[in-house]
């Protein structure tokens, strides 16, 4: 029993997928197996875990690589209202599409990074996205992070967005105010203003022109780009709430008969 659950914290766990974001890599009722010795086993430092999401305090094992671009990843979901917070086991599946250091453009539905020259996610699924005509959505329905008029994003054209690496020094407009709000307050533990009129960020009233990033971020994508919320909607996800990267499917239950789908055991991802 000891042995099977220092295992589940030092070196790999499962999880079991609920949703079709990441179809049909993964689909609903797989059990991923995630191994955590690749970026290191996460420890908690704190485990008086709040309902309404806390500051995570962890250290991390030296792992055996970092991640890479098309990683499959678990991770805590990294948003708790309009902040950046962690609950525990309320984790998201998605596909790292980019890493601390790069900057991730959209365009015309595909994935674009400016440090890997190939395909981010699925391509079939990306041409299935750019056939759709923009007038097919309203802006509100294509609107996507940060949600505000002064960017203009759409779930089609995005970016290039910056994904901040720990160490980089960043000038501050308003615009990246916008951006990187949450991060910024996650950062500082100060409350975020923007003024476009004097094109200022504000932390607590008080004006600044740069921020030193104190975290590495990462831009998480389902596979599945018609229906997945992932970091489109909700930003990025801080390296802290990476749990390990999926390796394989286990086995699969059918999610209305609850058999086993037998094509879907020991499949590797």
């Amino acid at each position: 029993m000891v042995y099977y659950f220092c295992s589940r914290i030092f070196i790999a766990d499962q999880f079991i997928i609920p949703t079709w974001s990441m179809a049909p890599t993964l689909v609903p009722g797989d059990r991923v197996v995630v191994n955590k010795l690749l970026m290191g086993a996460r420890i908690y430092t704190d485990f008086d875990f709040q309902k309404g999401g806390q500051e995570l305090k962890s250290v991390r094992m030296k792992g055996l690589r970092r991640l890479k671009h098309n990683d499959i990843v678990v991770f805590n979901y990294p948003q708790v209202g309009d902040r950046i917070a962690f609950k525990i086991n309320y984790v998201y599946c998605k596909r790292c599409v980019a890493l601390p250091g790069d900057s991730l453009s959209i365009v015309n539905g595909h994935y674009r990074c400016n440090n890997h020259e190939g395909v981010l996610g699925l391509q079939a699924e990306q041409n299935r996205l750019e056939t759709v005509p923009d007038d097919a959505y309203d802006f509100a329905c294509m609107a996507v992070y940060p949600f505000d008029e002064h960017v203009g994003w759409t779930f089609k054209h995005m970016g290039p967005l910056y994904i901040p690496r720990n160490g980089d020094m960043m000038a501050l407009t308003a615009k990246e105010g916008i951006i990187y709000k949450s991060l910024l307050e996650y950062e500082t533990g100060k409350t975020v203003t923007v003024d476009w009129g004097t094109d200022r960020v504000l932390l607590d009233g008080v004006p600044v022109k740069k921020h030193l990033w104190q975290h590495n971020y990462y831009f998480m994508a389902g596979d599945n780009v018609h229906d997945s919320m992932d970091s489109r909607y909700w930003g990025l996800v801080p390296e802290d709430y990476i749990v390990g990267v999926v390796k394989l499917v286990s086995y699969a239950r059918d999610k209305e008969t609850d058999k086993i789908k037998w094509d879907r055991v020991c499949l590797p991802r």
